[in-house]
């Protein structure tokens, strides 16, 4: 941290284009918040983001903002995840982070209905040219170069479709795009790794590769594959925070770690017990069954003492 207490930006293009690939924690409704992001800061996290936030919301109440975005010197670098239907609101909600935070990144890919009917997420990949002047005017108000302006999309079923809207924003000042592999319709499909590769040789701007990435080896597996600059996770962190760290299913230590951060943020049963129960994915299914029904605290951590020895 610099001396008068700012932390120094980090410039996520040039840390995309690292020699190592970028390993990034996805934005997770409910899920990657700051506890947990500081948790997968401990195990070689490169970069996260925050859970979708609703920025016209976020531009109009401070209750929103209390709620939604706790500055910390310590969860850092972030990106922080906006849904936006038009300029305005982006705009505006990233004048207020930017003095806080490494990047912002503009929600093109949540396929979930509520969503789309307010002109949030997938919606957007159908209007390239909103989304070009969402990028031109967030650019515009904050010109510093060290600050990133990103999207993160689904594919269209057509390829040259994606590859034709990836460039307009690449040519409307995105700093780089972050590609679930899927379309809209699609959820348990294997991702089009070839479509993410076609992307990346068809841009000049970083590319980073989501979807489908499950295990350390898969992030090898999808760099190469892809020729992507970054790997961007969700479900593969939530089942296994140490992934990154090349561990095959979650360690003692990180269970240690989560406790700890939870006593010192304070966090809520509800969200310390369901990271929890995720970080158990290994365990047989008839004690899952019996920690997953633990309603108090104190049943968790006598559970966790007796299993782990803490």
């Amino acid at each position: 941290m610099a001396e008068d207490g700012i932390v120094p930006r980090t410039n996520i293009t040039e840390l995309l284009r690292s020699e190592n690939v970028t390993k990034i924690c996805a934005p997770m409704v409910r899920y990657s918040r700051q506890p947990f992001r500081l948790l997968l800061r401990k195990y070689q996290c490169d970069l996260a983001y925050t859970p979708m936030i609703i920025s016209n919301s976020f531009v109009r109440a401070e209750q929103c903002r209390d709620i939604e975005f706790q500055p910390n010197p310590l969860d850092r670098p972030l990106v922080v995840q906006f849904a936006a239907s038009n300029a305005e609101d982006f705009a505006g909600a990233t004048e207020i982070v930017y003095p806080h935070v490494d990047g912002v990144g503009l929600n093109c890919g949540c396929p979930q209905r509520w969503a789309m009917a307010e002109g949030y997420g997938a919606k957007l990949i159908k209007q390239p040219e909103l989304v070009k002047d969402i990028i031109q005017q967030t650019r515009n108000r904050i010109s510093d170069p060290d600050f990133s302006t990103s999207v993160k999309i689904r594919i269209h079923p057509k390829i040259e479709d994606t590859v034709d809207m990836c460039r307009k924003f690449e040519y409307a000042g995105a700093s780089y795009i972050a590609i679930h592999g899927r379309t809209t319709k699609e959820r348990n499909q294997p991702p089009h790794y070839d479509v993410i590769k076609i992307i990346k040789d068809s841009l000049g701007i970083p590319v980073v590769a989501n979807g489908g990435i499950k295990t350390p080896d898969d992030i090898e597996k999808v760099s190469k594959l892809t020729g992507a600059d970054g790997v961007m996770v969700a479900q593969g962190l939530l089942n296994n925070p140490a992934l990154f760290s090349n561990c095959t299913s979650t360690p003692v230590e990180c269970i240690r770690d989560w406790l700890k951060i939870c006593d010192e943020f304070e966090v809520g049963f509800t969200q310390f017990h369901h990271h929890l129960i995720y970080m158990q994915k290994s365990t047989p299914k008839w004690e899952k069954q019996i920690f997953n029904t633990l309603k108090e605290k104190s049943d968790v951590l006598e559970y966790l003492s007796n299993k782990y020895e803490l």
